[in-house]
């Protein structure tokens, strides 16, 4: 089965808790702290595998999940790091973020990976926080939490030449003519449900990859019928091999059939008219062709290369095989996404527009800090301690948030609420 398609939940490993210990050895004087940091939690990624055809496994996967790292343990032993999540994908595959709709890699070579989501860093245990104002600390860290993202994967077709076309005009004869490929070939609408793709043998020099891609309908764009699966694909091409049936079969007009086509390319997003394009018209062994071929020049505004062909006989192939390896000589690669569309996910850097913390009025009347600065630093405290709270208190003001609450009217003994606890202001 063919899936190109699939959304997934995906998290990284959390991070093990740092552990208060001391050494208590039989003739070891002043042993002191001894507890050891947490391992670093797994992180997800994603690698291009070019024997992969398909999003088969993710399809049926609907939440992916690194481990997580151990706990330290006393003697200052380090616990052990959770296993990195390596996802092999086909090449052609883009990662997007579904909440920021945003790219988080385009994998298009073999073994190429990305990283998704990080693990979380380990807690320091107790003899990291050893001073000498404090030297037996009972202060820990947590294990920095876990990354968790939905996450939408796309696969699309790497391929030089894309075969576009309403369905049934031939664009499957085409490629099993021209290439190696196989697919499926019928006298019937949607034949085509999967892109095929093959490899095309100009001269000795010369080979480009071609891609049979499923027909369009009037609505593609707007995700009709096969329409966006089928526009997927295009993405990648460098040239747009526009398929006609010019024979006029069924009562078909072969130019409304190519201005419904070029409005669907028109409206989908990635400029896809920007790629140049060869109207290849096909079928010309049958009747009216010819004549059907010369109206269609007459209306034809655009300057536009007309190549006329016939799949079935194989009937002026080579030259059209020619002029297409031609153009891709003179055409670059496209950019699929801008940077502004791209993700950062590499490190834990903050957006420096976005504060360390907000401090807003909930509806009780209490005063609520949040922030990403702060939950990190909050997910990573351990309020059982009370070393661990003063830490808190001084990381707090450190950031600033003490100052700020001031400015913002509260006092002494005022209830501040940051997350799931509620503290009383001490000034």
């Amino acid at each position: 089965m063919f899936v190109d398609l699939a959304k997934i939940t995906v998290s990284s490993g959390k991070g093990g808790d740092g552990t208060v210990a001391f050494r208590r050895e039989k003739y070891v004087p002043k042993g002191g702290p001894s507890g050891g940091d947490g391992g670093k939690g797994g992180s997800i990624y994603f690698e291009g595998d070019e024997g992969l055809s398909t999003l088969l496994e993710l399809k049926y996967s609907k939440q992916l999940k690194a481990d997580d790292g151990e706990n330290g343990k006393p003697k200052k032993m380090h616990g052990k790091d959770g296993e990195d999540r390596v996802i092999k994908v086909p090449v052609g595959t883009t990662i997007y973020n579904e909440e920021t709709k945003k790219v988080i890699g385009d994998i298009t070579t073999h073994e190429q990976r990305i990283l998704i989501c990080k693990g979380g860093r380990g807690g320091r245990g107790n003899v990291k926080f050893t001073t000498s104002r404090n030297t037996a600390p009972e202060i820990a860290e947590r294990g920095e939490p876990a990354e968790t993202k939905e996450i939408r994967v796309e696969l699309k077709v790497l391929a030089d030449v894309g075969l576009v076309g309403l369905p049934s005009v031939g664009k499957s004869t085409l490629i099993a003519t021209v290439s190696n490929s196989k697919p499926k070939i019928a006298a019937y609408h949607f034949t085509t449900l999967a892109p095929n793709l093959g490899v095309v043998k100009v001269d000795n020099e010369r080979s480009f990859v071609m891609a049979d891609l499923p027909g369009l309908i009037e609505g593609a764009s707007l995700g009709q019928g096969l329409g966006l699966q089928f526009l997927r694909h295009i993405e990648r091409t460098r040239i747009i091999l526009h398929v006609i049936d010019m024979s006029a079969q069924e009562g078909r007009d072969p130019f409304e059939d190519y201005q419904k086509v070029m409005k669907e390319l028109e409206s989908y997003k990635y400029d896809l008219l920007k790629r140049p394009q060869i109207i290849v018209a096909n079928k010309m062994d049958l009747p009216k062709a010819q004549d059907e071929l010369e109206l269609f020049k007459m209306q034809l505004q655009e300057d536009i290369p007309i190549v006329p062909i016939s799949a079935a006989t194989t009937n002026n192939i080579q030259q059209l095989l020619y002029q297409t390896a031609d153009l891709l000589d003179s055409t670059p690669r496209f950019d699929l996404y801008d940077v502004k569309d791209e993700e950062d996910v590499v490190e834990y850097t903050l957006d420096p527009k976005e504060k360390d913390f907000v401090i807003n009025q909930g509806p009780d009347g209490v005063y609520e800090v949040t922030g990403k600065a702060l939950r990190k630093i909050f997910d990573m405290t351990d309020f059982s301690s009370t070393q661990s709270i003063s830490r808190f208190a001084r990381q707090l003001r450190g950031l600033g948030v003490d100052q700020d609450l001031r400015k913002r009217g509260v006092k002494n003994g005022d209830t501040v609420r940051i997350f799931d606890y509620e503290f009383e202001f001490l000034d």
